[in-house]
């Protein structure tokens, strides 16, 4: 019972009344595509939405499936709309926080991203979005918490692939910082660590490399990158074809 009081009054605000006790109309939901299933979502994500009610959690799922959707397709407008509905009606699950903070992210919004990804910290108690966080420091103008992220010791447990993620990202903060070199040494010890670099991070130390002045070690490894970039993630060949004197090639190991 006195769990039930205490959180009665959040649950009333969460379903949209206002102070009065009374109930705030929700703004009009994005249309979902009939073909947009609850079942694509990912199952660890629909476990987390068990406690809401069978209809809602349905709804809920179908919004993030389509936020993910707008997202791989570059369309920040409807999948803000998607993410935003969600949370809407779901915004005591984690995930559904960490789906808003990353349209936010992905949209430049900073202050909103990183307000998002520390609840979604905070309700799921995982460190994952630390790079994120991390990133989001960055774009405030705050590089010296970033690397303060980068080195907690919540850092030291993130799995490889988030470290590599988050130490690209206070590589950047360096760089801000004006360290140029240091974030040059330390993308560089990072590379020797990895038996195949993604593209990335080879991409990162390309561009660290550049901003240095080491233009034939940084065509080296824009090309590396875009050896193992397929999918056209970064622009590396564009960033090879500026630095590429014509008819010559070199480069130049870290």
């Amino acid at each position: 019972r006195e769990e039930r009081d205490r959180r009665g009054p959040r649950e009333e605000r969460d379903r949209g009344a206002d102070h009065r006790g009374e109930r705030r109309p929700r703004p009009p939901e994005p249309a979902l595509d009939e073909d947009i299933v609850a079942s694509d979502l990912d199952p660890a994500v629909r476990r987390e939405l068990r406690t809401l009610s069978k209809d809602n959690a349905d709804t809920v799922a179908r919004h993030l499936v389509a936020t993910g959707l707008a997202l791989a397709e570059g369309d920040l407008v409807r999948a803000r709309e998607h993410a935003e509905a969600a949370g809407r009606r779901a915004g005591r699950i984690a995930a559904v926080r960490e789906a808003l903070g990353i349209v936010y992210y992905r949209d430049g919004e900073w202050a909103k991203a990183l307000a998002e990804l520390r609840t979604a910290r905070r309700l799921s108690g995982s460190s994952h979005v630390l790079p994120l966080l991390a990133d989001c420091e960055r774009g405030l103008g705050r590089p010296e918490r970033a690397l303060e992220l980068a080195q907690s010791r919540e850092a030291a447990g993130l799995a490889a692939e988030e470290r590599v993620e988050l130490a690209i990202v206070a590589a950047g903060a360096r760089r801000d910082l004006g360290q140029t070199e240091a974030a040059v040494l330390d993308l560089r010890d990072l590379l020797r660590a990895q038996p195949q670099p993604t593209a990335r991070l080879s991409y990162a130390y390309a561009d660290a490399l550049e901003a240095a002045g080491k233009g034939e070690q940084a065509r080296e490894w824009f090309s590396r990158a875009l050896e193992a970039d397929p999918e056209g993630e970064t622009d590396a060949e564009e960033r090879l074809a500026l630095l590429q004197p014509p008819g010559q090639a070199g480069g130049a190991g870290p």
